[in-house]
């Protein structure tokens, strides 16, 4: 049974950072499309970063010069840095893994930026 567990959200200061970790059991990460989502109230889920499984990365425009994601193929788990934390990143933060018509989602984690 595949299972995705993200952790390392919470409440920051804007201009602050937070270490998201997205750990994966049942199924090798180093095979899938990792992406990182974040749905703010109200809105629709938005991908944020991803990496695929050659290692190419992608960012979503508001993300970039700010976020890094990357992935530990030993530890199985992948990483989400996020730097120069702005209010409007306040969400919950998804990781999902895709390959083909197969995908996994976590359960989420809540990430608010707030003086």
């Amino acid at each position: 049974q595949v299972q995705v567990v993200e952790s390392g959200g919470g409440l920051v200061q804007p201009g602050g950072s937070l270490r998201l970790s997205c750990a994966v059991s049942g199924t090798t990460v180093s095979i899938y499309i990792m992406g990182w989502y974040r749905q703010a109230p109200g809105a629709q889920r938005e991908l944020v970063a991803s990496i695929a499984a050659g290692g190419r990365i992608t960012y979503a425009d508001s993300v970039k010069g700010r976020f890094t994601i990357s992935r530990d193929n030993a530890e199985n788990t992948g990483y989400l840095q996020m730097n120069s934390l702005k209010p409007e990143d306040t969400a919950v933060y998804y990781c999902n893994l895709f390959r083909g018509p197969i995908g996994y989602w976590g359960q989420g984690t809540q990430v608010t930026v707030s003086s």
